[in-house]
């Protein structure tokens, strides 16, 4: 037996204690062991002890003296930047945090998108002058919006933006799974292009991988209409950096709403501060006020699986098996 159930390392998210993650663990497992770790000292000398930790990220050192781990709990639905080879020949799962922010990011897409339809910067720079003047405005009804990427998050963003009488295609890697979009498509160029072609707002809600990688190159600037909106809140590297800003540059896109970036931070002296229809955010889609309360159902759930020796099919969110 382990001293320890959970133990929370000291890291935060989104600018939200670990020690609310903590009380909303120990609200749904009152008969279990839950620590939160709030010195690197306490982090080194209590991993040893616990059967489960959960945190951002998993340092070297601490996974070493982690001798009873079975089960590492990410909080947040990256994974890349976690050592999985390492503990799955370790013999721990690993979970992450996927569908917890579909709501808020889902939430966070529509206000680009309508505040670029509805023209509302041109609003508030006659209402910093105290300007009374009408302005042109845009109508999302009858537009196409294309999502890249149909998991939670994209599927978020399409229960939402179908209400407002729109066409939206689906790029997922499987199309033959179907999905929420009136159309749904693969990865392939030719099919791509056709759907950028008829696309008003393309809307990044996929995982970097090496299908995603630079996927919103020159090629596909081209190809989209001049009026077309982009909106990445996937990872920065899905979109080519460069030829984003010569698509803006020479108005071959209408403007872009970018919560990542490639570079991440971007640079103060970036090009991209600079164009006035270009939305930039810091990685801050993902904040919500019920972050912890919607992982810590996912981690209760998962230790519960833990105690009754369940298989890790029913787990949920698991990333990486143990070897």
């Amino acid at each position: 037996m382990t001293d320890i159930d959970v133990l929370v390392l000291r890291s935060g998210t989104h600018g939200l204690p670990a020690s609310d993650y903590v009380a909303e663990l120990r609200e749904r497992l009152p008969n279990h062991t839950i620590e939160l770790a709030r010195t690197p000292r306490e982090e080194r000398e209590l991993a040893g002890e616990a059967r489960v930790i959960s945190s951002v990220q998993l340092p070297d050192e601490l996974l070493e003296n982690a001798e009873q781990l079975e089960l590492f709990a990410g909080v947040a639905a990256g994974y890349d930047h976690l050592p999985l080879d390492r503990l799955a020949e370790a013999g721990v799962a690993v979970t992450n945090a996927s569908g917890i922010h579909a709501p808020n990011i889902a939430e966070q897409v529509m206000a680009y998108v309508l505040d670029y339809t509805r023209n509302l910067r041109i609003g508030r720079e006659r209402q910093a002058r105290s300007h009374w003047e009408h302005f042109q405005t845009g109508e999302l009804k009858g537009s196409t919006v294309t999502i890249v990427g149909l998991g939670a998050i994209g599927t978020a963003i399409a229960e939402r933006v179908s209400a407002f009488d729109v066409e939206t295609i689906g790029v997922r890697y499987s199309p033959e799974k179907g999905g929420p979009t009136d159309e749904v498509i693969g990865f392939e160029e030719e099919a791509l292009q056709r759907a950028y072609a008829r696309t008003d707002y393309l809307i990044i809600a996929s995982p970097l991988t090496e299908a995603t990688r630079g996927l919103i190159d020159a090629d596909a600037f081209e190809t989209l209409p001049p009026s077309a909106y982009l909106v990445n809140i996937g990872r920065g590297p899905i979109v080519d950096t460069d030829a984003l800003v010569d698509a803006l540059r020479s108005s071959e896109i209408g403007g872009a709403g970018l919560d990542v970036t490639d570079p991440e931070p971007l640079p103060r002296d970036h090009p991209l501060w600079n164009f006035e229809d270009v939305t930039i955010t810091p990685h801050n889609a993902g904040h919500s006020p019920k972050h912890w309360s919607r992982l810590a159902d996912i981690v209760a759930e998962n230790v519960e699986h833990l105690d009754r020796g369940d298989d890790y099919d029913e787990f949920r969110n698991v990333v990486r098996r143990p070897e």
